[in-house]
């Protein structure tokens, strides 16, 4: 029987500020095997953890991201929006999935050039559409790619050898045994986000998913343990 990877979206979200490391922390805490987190960059080229394009909803501030610099952002974020180097720190020997949303080919290098320089290559993998990933190959060819895909019409060929996922990524309401089946046929691994209710998590373990990204990592862990998975 297949593992089944446990994912922290955006670390342990409901019990901590999204994003932040001691959401990272409380997620590993609380049994998760990889983290995702967001990354972005700042107006000098600094990559940090934060899904939005602003600072508006978690943090009060109309304000986008790529317009302050990294000391700008520590003190308008009062030091709670973590670089990605910190957060890999943080993460200590945890794996951990980095979205790249509407990442430029030269934010993708910045990016994994940091998660080299860091010594986190091996436990890092990255997930985000084709554009975004395309470019983490060409940073990086043996990067591990987790392809975000939101149809059911399956990627192309031409699109699947040039970026080579390990993983395809899906919505969870797109996923069955029937795609789980085929992906696993042509070597690949069924991740599904964002499972928050046991009914989606148990549907997903059974339809043969290989990773379930949740919010509610507690919930879970109940539902992985009655599948022995």
């Amino acid at each position: 029987m297949r593992t089944l990877t446990a994912v922290g979206h955006r670390g342990d979200p409901y019990r901590v500020r999204e994003n932040t490391l001691p959401s990272i922390r409380s997620a590993f805490a609380r049994g998760a095997d990889a983290v995702e987190i967001d990354v972005r960059l700042t107006r000098d080229g600094v990559p940090v953890l934060l899904h939005d394009e602003t600072l508006q909803r978690l943090w009060g501030h109309d304000v986008r991201l790529d317009a302050v610099t990294a000391p700008q952002l520590k003190e308008l974020a009062g030091g709670g929006i973590p670089t990605l180097r910190e957060a890999l720190m943080a993460a200590g020997a945890g794996r951990v999935m980095i979205d790249l949303p509407g990442a430029s080919t030269a934010a993708v290098r910045t990016v994994v050039d940091l998660v080299r320089a860091c010594g986190a290559r091996d436990r890092t993998y990255y997930c985000a559409g084709p554009r975004s990933m395309l470019a983490v190959r060409a940073a990086d060819p043996g990067a591990e790619i987790a392809l975000t895909w939101t149809t059911l019409s399956p990627p192309r060929r031409v699109l699947t050898d040039a970026v080579r996922p390990r993983w395809l990524n899906y919505r969870f309401g797109l996923v069955s045994r029937e795609l789980c089946d085929a992906l696993h046929r042509d070597g690949l691994l069924v991740s599904a986000w964002t499972a928050d209710t046991k009914r989606t998590m148990r549907s997903l373990v059974a339809a043969g998913v290989d990773s379930v990204t949740t919010n509610r990592l507690d919930a879970l862990a109940e539902v992985r343990a009655g599948f022995g998975r």
